[in-house]
């Protein structure tokens, strides 16, 4: 009976909602009548594209929202991520980020939670004080994790743009000598070489054929990174804009600058890490010699004390 039930009330729905028994809506209707917005252009990023941050947004809701505002409440310091953000030069926001940190701080308390069932099962008991701490250390642990990684994205982008720099302000000092304009170069060093700083270039140059003023451009590129021998760099683009001053031969004073400091921080490597060599000579290598130095005396000893 109950099957005879269920099998009626289905095909009772499907009589219902079939097209010739269908109630003919007011949108379908009015339909052929109204022509729709063309769909955007996939060339131009909109914050609806598929990833990681808008699955979690349609599957938690606002739940994420909610735990990255109180992630913001008790973290805080809006202005340094910000900068760090723009310093990474990605689209990525300060209530993205706040997102990622909740994440990373769920997969930390799921790995936590999971350790301490693991420990919990091999000791045969339960400890609600250790269990409980290990998971808000592994909570903690992601959260800040997430930050710590953010920094050293950051600082690895920062050595990227450090090791490209030479090479990219001396081919703009060649193509000014050669007769172009400061935009020229720009444009042409942008489209012959790749990398981190070429793209931020090329950024600022598409941002000014969008209708932003070049120097704008350039200067909002100066104003997110922290190094300073590219805010010289930009700086000295600017004045030559906005001036006409000579520009090659500052370029490749810069670019010899850059070389020189990128050889004191090497040596300056160099000697930090010769210091840490010396533990395991110290420590391991020593020792076995010392060891194999006197262990036939010892012998010897030994043999003649019987």
């Amino acid at each position: 009976m109950l099957l005879g039930l269920l099998a009626a009330s289905g095909l009772l729905l499907v009589l219902t909602y079939a097209p010739p028994f269908r109630s003919v809506r007011l949108v379908d209707r009015l339909a052929p009548y109204v022509h729709d917005t063309p769909p955007p252009s996939r060339l131009l990023g909109t914050a609806t594209e598929p990833g990681m941050l808008t699955a979690v947004r349609r599957i938690a809701g606002p739940s994420i929202s909610n735990g990255a505002r109180m992630v913001d409440r008790l973290v805080g310091g809006r202005a340094a991520v910000r900068r760090r953000l723009d310093a990474l030069g990605g689209d990525l926001s300060v209530e993205d980020f706040r997102i990622e940190q909740v994440i990373w701080g769920g997969l930390g308390l799921m790995a936590a939670a999971v350790v301490a069932t693991v420990g919990s099962v091999a000791a045969g008991k339960l400890n609600v004080l250790t269990a409980g701490l290990l998971c808000v250390a592994g909570l903690l642990g992601g959260v800040l994790g997430r930050d710590w990684w953010l920094t050293q994205q950051v600082n690895r982008r920062e050595e990227l743009l450090l090791a490209e720099f030479p090479v990219v302000a001396e081919l703009l000092a060649l193509a000014v000598t050669a007769g172009e304009s400061p935009t020229a170069a720009i444009a042409r060093v942008t489209r012959l070489s790749g990398g981190e700083l070429a793209n931020e270039l090329g950024a600022a140059l598409g941002r000014a054929r969008a209708g932003i003023p070049l120097v704008d451009a350039l200067q909002q590129v100066a104003d997110r990174t922290s190094l300073e021998p590219l805010a010289r760099f930009i700086d000295g683009l600017l004045v030559a804009i906005e001036r006409g001053t000579p520009l090659a031969e500052v370029l490749r004073a810069q670019a010899a600058d850059v070389r020189e400091a990128g050889k004191r921080r090497l040596l300056e490597s160099g000697g930090r890490k010769e210091i840490a060599m010396m533990v395991p000579v110290v420590f391991l290598v020593l020792p076995v010699t010392v060891l194999f130095a006197l262990f036939p005396g010892l012998i010897s000893i030994v043999s003649l004390a019987r």
